[in-house]
């Protein structure tokens, strides 16, 4: 995916902020959003090998800045590998019961028994289509890619396909 779920996070972010959040406030402009807790379950590959299993938890914070909501994720494989990430969602409702989400998240990863992805920096950029139950909960599948932009020669990407559940805390 090299690039291509950081690109889309950034064409659809910024298309939106253009149109829909350049008022009197500014384009970045805080705004109160639900803050959510998202626990994920997933199945990691590398190099086309389903190589792992994968615990996932996300923050999503109670505010955004135009489209964007900051968020906080770690996530720990079965392998011992783990990373851990800032960054921001870009979220668009689709109707009262289905959503699409994207997200761009740099972070810091730990090899422990997993593979060698070339640096202790690499960003994870995904995305993830899913229904909104009446309560406000989303369940949602999830696909996303790590690598480290070509910080180092070595980069071969890691991909994560999930199954996410996000509860609103408010």
């Amino acid at each position: 995916m090299d690039g291509f779920l950081a690109a889309l996070f950034l064409a659809a972010g910024l298309t939106d902020m253009g149109l829909n959040h350049c008022g009197n406030g500014g384009c970045l402009a805080q705004q109160d959003a639900q803050s959510r807790m998202s626990l994920s379950f997933g199945d990691v590959q590398f190099q086309e090998d389903s190589i792992a299993s994968e615990a996932y938890v996300r923050y999503e914070l109670g505010q955004t800045r135009g489209p964007f909501q900051p968020a906080l994720g770690l996530s720990v494989t079965d392998q011992g590998s783990a990373w851990v990430g800032f960054g921001a969602l870009w979220t668009q409702e689709l109707g009262r019961h289905a959503y699409v989400q994207l997200h761009l998240m740099p972070g810091l990863y730990a090899q422990g028994s997993g593979p060698d992805l070339g640096h202790a920096i690499e960003i994870r950029s995904g995305a993830e289509i899913g229904y909104i139950a009446s309560n406000g909960v989303r369940f949602g599948a999830s696909y996303d890619h790590r690598s480290n932009s070509e910080l180092d020669a070595v980069n071969p990407g890691l991909e994560t396909i999930q199954f996410r559940v996000s509860v609103p805390l408010k």
